[in-house]
């Protein structure tokens, strides 16, 4: 008899906890990392507050992805995957990026919804409960749009601003300016990001934005740095706005119709300048004239080529159909 009581009493708490978790929502954390082995113990400071039991219906697991460090970060990461049953590691084979390193975070993630954001505490975790707040309200994309940067200089808002600009204006689709790759989606939409858009180039950021759903928008303050130092370099960000730009946009390559349109416009009007000089029996040297057009048409000649040519690039990449990341090993988890 008290052995079957007691059984009813087990079973009846199995019960009552898998009912508990299916009615509370998860939420993943994804957290590229790339050499930031002084910053990973600070960060793990500031975040490991979402992974302790506060009777809350949200729970957290943190996906970290090793984008193929070089120095301490792999053992640090591995050594958190001992402190918490709701850490996970995903290990590249190589740098592969920082897009493919969200992107494997997302493919990995087992959450209701999933975040993105990086370990360097320039995406504060203080926001996070902000974030699933406007995801529990019904939001499926919440995006962060940093309105100041601690370490941002005049260079870094201008350019911001500039890429943003040019991107919106040559983009069907209209893109929040200042947006971050700190952002959120729900489930349903990290399904469609990771099987529905198959393409090697990739810009998340603005990817998000385009599937459409609900969405809505959050304005943060960027501390600075807390350790270490930014692995984009002017050259990096001007070679990622260009593949960028060539994911959202084909106009670029009118650009030689244009040009051509409007070099043969110019050449016109020299030739009836040129005629009518001869006509009225003034001396015209065209030597100066000569020079310049063909120096000018053939710079525009080559900025063309180079359009196409990395139009053709991002092609040969897209039909060799080669992984955007290889996985070594994965760490921790349940």
């Amino acid at each position: 008899m008290y052995l079957f009581v007691n059984w009813g009493i087990i079973l009846i708490f199995v019960y009552i906890s898998l009912r508990a978790q299916h009615m509370s929502q998860l939420i993943s954390v994804v957290v590229s990392v790339y050499n930031e082995q002084e910053s990973l113990f600070l960060f793990w400071d500031a975040i490991k507050y979402l992974l302790q039991p506060q009777g809350q219906e949200t729970r957290y697991e943190i996906v970290f992805v090793n984008d193929g460090s070089t120095d301490a970060s792999a053992s640090i990461l591995d050594s958190l995957v001992l402190q918490s049953d709701s850490v996970r590691v995903v290990h590249f084979s190589r740098n592969f990026g920082h897009e493919a390193a969200m992107l494997a975070g997302i493919c990995h993630a087992k959450g209701n919804a999933v975040i993105c954001m990086d370990s360097d505490l320039q995406h504060p975790p203080t926001i996070l409960p902000d974030m699933v707040a406007r995801f529990s309200q019904g939001d499926e994309v919440v995006t962060m749009v940093c309105n100041r940067r601690a370490d941002g200089g005049l260079r870094k808002r201008i350019t911001s601003k500039f890429f943003y600009w040019i991107i919106n204006k040559l983009s069907d689709g209209q893109f929040e300016p200042n947006a971050s790759d700190f952002f959120l989606i729900s489930r349903r939409v990290a399904q469609i990001v990771t099987t529905n858009y198959p393409e090697r180039t990739r810009f998340l950021r603005g990817l998000i934005q385009s599937v459409g759903f609900r969405k809505s928008t959050i304005e943060f303050e960027a501390p600075a740095r807390v350790a270490g130092k930014s692995k984009y370099s002017l050259t990096k960000l001007f070679f990622f706005s260009l593949s960028a730009i060539a994911s959202f946009s084909h106009v670029p390559l009118r650009l030689g119709v244009a040009l051509g349109f409007i070099f043969g416009m110019l050449s016109l009007l020299v030739g009836v300048y040129s005629l009518v000089m001869k006509f009225l029996g003034e001396p015209f040297s065209g030597y100066t004239t000569l020079v310049v057009l063909l120096s000018f048409g053939f710079s525009l000649l080559f900025i063309v080529v180079g359009i196409i040519g990395e139009y053709l690039g991002y092609i040969f990449n897209e039909v060799k159909h080669r992984p955007p990341y290889i996985v070594d090993r994965i760490e921790g988890g349940k």
